[in-house]
This record gives structure tokens, sequence and C-alpha cells, in this order.
């Protein structure tokens, strides 16, 4: 398997940009390694990052609903679907009737990359994904249908990737914690984290750990019904977290302190979670040994993800495709200007040399 890592983009908070980050990195990344396979999977239901990836606007919108109407859906769901409709032990479905070249629906962006797509159905699909988890074992020696259920995607991967070319695999997330958003963690060996400059992501930050983790004591109640209990039983793999991605940072903090990419009290909140749980992040070559080490070493500024980041993901088309000039976006022109572009890039590339 040549399956160079496999990254989902999450944190237990809305409004990070996950979709956006995942859209530019997939993009970027498959530009800047054109010897190399993208697969984006995109298992948020709002599926934002797939409209883009596909062109953007109501161009994008339209494959998705396309994609989201056809008899056997060609995206998430409709796999999902085949996929329980099988049952424990079944072949699992070819995955090229579900993965596309996104280079055939959009001329804008390169032929290395592909995409199982989102699908808004996921949501009404919870309860018959989390029916088909929660099913008893009939045996004791047969196959776990919590443990089938959990890693579908991760075994899509696997057959996606067994051949001879090298692939890297980026994951869109749900914030909140649904059962689809555990069958995305479970695909995922790393967590692109991204967080906003503002004590919230604090809060979003502790949440995060008790969900992938387990809080300490367990819960008396609930605690053995988790995810985190439940991967732990089955020695389950649980990503780690490698990279921190501070995202909208100007929105909040201003442009003089647009090149840090944490809050003190969110840095702090990792930081601590590093000292006690170093296992729950990859490692690195020096010792950290403050915050300011952590921050140095595991998170990268998106500084402000200006006019130029948002206007080529509303079109579909790659940051560095585009020239300076009026855009049309919502009915409206909007600027672009030269230095903008070329800060946004910037900002880019020191995120993807960051996962590569």
């Amino acid at each position: 398997m040549t399956c160079l890592n496999r990254y989902a983009v999450w944190n237990n908070k809305g409004g990070v940009g996950k979709s956006t980050i995942t859209f530019h990195l997939a993009t970027r990344y498959a530009e800047e390694n054109p010897d190399k396979r993208v697969l984006v999977v995109d298992l948020c239901p709002q599926s934002n990052s797939s409209m883009m990836l596909l062109g953007g606007g109501v161009q994008g919108e339209g494959h998705v609903l396309d994609f989201c109407s056809q008899g056997t859906p060609r995206t998430v769901v409709g796999y999902l679907s085949e996929v329980l409709a099988g049952g424990m032990g079944a072949p699992l479905p070819d995955y090229r009737d579900y993965m596309v070249n996104v280079s055939d629906y959009n001329e804008n962006l390169d032929e290395n990359l592909y995409l199982m797509c989102g699908d808004g159905n996921l949501e009404p699909m919870a309860p018959a994904i989390s029916g088909a988890a929660s099913a008893p074992k009939l045996t004791l020696t047969g196959m776990d249908p919590w443990e089938w259920v959990h890693l579908v995607f991760k075994k899509l991967i696997e057959n996606v990737t067994d051949g001879d070319e090298e692939w890297m695999v980026f994951i869109d997330t749900n914030p909140s914690f649904s059962i689809f958003t555990e069958l995305a963690i479970s695909a995922a060996n790393r967590l692109i984290t991204p967080v906003n400059a503002d004590d919230s992501s604090r809060v979003a930050a502790n949440a995060m750990f008790i969900l992938l983790h387990g809080q300490y004591p367990p819960h008396p109640i609930y605690g053995s019904w988790t995810f985190a209990n439940r991967a732990h039983e089955r020695n389950m793999e649980v990503p780690k977290i490698h990279v921190i991605v501070g995202n909208r940072l100007t929105q909040y903090v201003g442009a003089a302190s647009a090149f840090e990419a944490l809050s003190d009290a969110t840095a702090t909140a990792l930081y601590t979670a590093y000292q006690h749980h170093p296992q729950y992040f990859t490692a690195r070559e020096d010792e950290v040994e403050s915050v300011g080490d952590f921050k140095e070493k595991y998170s990268v500024p998106l500084r402000d993800f200006n006019t130029a980041g948002v206007v080529s993901a509303h079109l579909g088309m790659k940051v560095s495709s585009l020239r300076q000039g009026y855009y049309p976006m919502y009915g409206h022109d909007i600027k672009v200007n030269r230095d903008r572009i070329d800060e946004c890039v910037e900002a880019l590339d020191e995120v993807v040399q960051s996962i590569s």
C-alpha cells in the first residue's frame, strides 16, 4: 500500500474553515506534486469541499446534486449504503463506481486529484449507520459490527491506494461528533486541526481530546458507550494531531498579530495536553520544552486567508491560477490584488510543507 498519509481536517468547532482548508490543501498539494495522486473524501453533509472541487458556485453545486440524485448515488452515501446492504463479510463495492477524477468536471484543477463526493443524505442516514454499528456480535470469534462500520472508509482508502502510485488523502469532516464524523476520524491516521485565534477554540480543543481519547475518570453512566472507549477496547488507531492551522486570524486579532496561529489560551490548552499526553501528537525531532516551542513546531498560520483564498474557492480555482483583477462573486465584482494572491500561495505552501 502506498498511502503517504490519511489526514482528517477536523476540530469540534464550526466556522473554522475546514472545508475551505481541505479544498486549498488538496488542490495545492496536487499542483505541487504531479507525480502523486490526491484523494478527497468528503464526509461533511454540507458537501462544501465537493462543491468547490467540482467547479465552485452554481456549477459545483449542480454536479453535487447530480451525483446525489443518481439511482445509486455516486457519493459517500451511495458507497456506504451498498456496503451496509451487503452486510459484514461481503465483498466491498468497486470504489471506481463512486470516485471521480475532479478534472473531468472542473478543468481548472489538476488531473491527479480525485474525489469521493459528499452527500447531504449523510444526516438522515445517520440512524441506519448507528443501527448497523450497534448490532449484536453474533459469535465470540465473528466480525464486530461496530468496528466493521467504523472502518468502512479506512478500508476504502486501503483499496484505492493499493497499487504502485503514491497517494495523499484528505478527509473533510463535520464539526459535531456524529456517527459519520466517527467514520471520518476512524479513516485517518493524522489530524489537521484548524482553529481561530480566539479563546473559544480553547474550549473546543479540550472537548476534542475528550471525544478522541476519553475523560478520566470516565463518566459512570455513559463512559463505556463513547467512541473513545469503544475504539480503545478494539485497539483501533486514533489519529494524532499533526498540525494546528490558524485560520481567519486578522478577523480576530488585527493585522499586526496575523502571524500568530494560536491565541495564548488555546496554545496553553494544547500544550498542556501535549505535556500530559504527547502520544496524542505526532512526534517531532526536537524536544518541545515550552508553549513557544509548541507553537513553533505544531502550529502554522494561514495569516488572513484573504480575499484571494475566498474567491478562488468560490470559483473552484487554484489560488496560483488567479490573476489580479475583478471576479464575479455573489452578484458582485470582487477585486483581487496580486500581493494578496502571493501571500495566500505562500501561506498555503507553508502548510503543505508541514504535511509532506
